[in-house]
């Protein structure tokens, strides 16, 4: 009888997994997958809004469920405590959470207004470094931090505009957190998926078309699923990657690789 080697699942881990919207939303994918591994999760959403919509998913899953706005003081702080009490400890944390002022992200780049940009940092990037910072005290045993970018923040997109840089940005917090944590056996990527009509990427005009171009270009001639962003997340989580850190993986049907 053929069994799955432990390393390539997540049988017994435990993670905390920020970002949830809807069905729809790459945290959810992974949530999903990562429940069928066998891991144990805490998940969060944005507000009391969101948690009426992702509450009916995630108790289908058996997965406690926290609301979360970083930009409220305590409100992470409060969710990792949360979380780690549940969990008792954590061996993985995703976070897939990304936001701009709309006014900012419709405009030019050269006319985003520095309250804007300052938002859309903190939110889409620096609650990275944050929540690690809570989380890592809780990885006794090593484990791994996941963030959520785009190609945009490698070229320059159309409409993408403002997360361009925002992801830049996160990409290159990566490698610094890559770098810092890895004396604790903590390693770090960022995952690039191909566009997916999330209700986050909802917000960028145009999007439609930014779904067209990158299915004509990308060499599977496809979008990815929410399932195949999740398998090399959950993938990235287990020990399978132990030798894995501070990278930008892709899963976009192969769009990076064309001009």
């Amino acid at each position: 009888m053929n069994t799955i080697p432990s390393y390539l699942t997540l049988n017994g881990r435990k993670g905390l997994v920020v970002g949830l919207a809807d069905e729809h939303s790459i945290a959810y994918g992974f949530a999903r997958e990562a429940r069928a591994q066998g891991a144990d999760l805490v998940a969060t959403c944005l507000n009391d809004k969101a948690y009426q919509a992702v509450a009916p998913l995630t108790r289908t899953l058996d997965i406690p469920l926290l609301t979360c706005n970083v930009e409220i003081p305590g409100e992470l702080e409060t969710a990792v405590a949360l979380a780690v009490e549940r969990l008792g400890h954590l061996d993985f944390v995703v976070h897939s959470i990304a936001w701009a002022p709309l006014s900012d992200l419709h405009g030019s780049v050269i006319d985003s207004t520095s309250p804007g940009f300052a938002r859309a940092m903190e939110v889409s990037c620096h609650s990275f470094a944050r929540l690690a910072k809570l989380c890592t005290p809780h990885m006794n045993e090593g484990g791994s931090f996941i963030t959520m970018s785009y190609l945009g923040a490698d070229e320059a997109v159309p409409h993408y505009g403002l997360m361009g840089p925002v992801k830049a940005a996160l990409e290159s917090l990566v490698r610094y957190m890559a770098l810092e944590l890895g004396r604790n056996n903590i390693r770090v990527h960022a995952v690039s998926p191909g566009p997916i009509p999330t209700r986050a990427a909802s917000g960028i005009q145009a999007f439609d078309e930014l779904l067209a171009s990158a299915q004509k270009k990308a060499p599977l001639g496809r979008l990815v699923t929410l399932e195949e962003i999740a398998r090399l997340s959950t993938f990235l989580c287990s020990e399978a990657a132990s030798g894995m850190t501070g990278q930008t993986i892709y899963v976009d049907a192969g769009r990076h690789a064309v001009a």
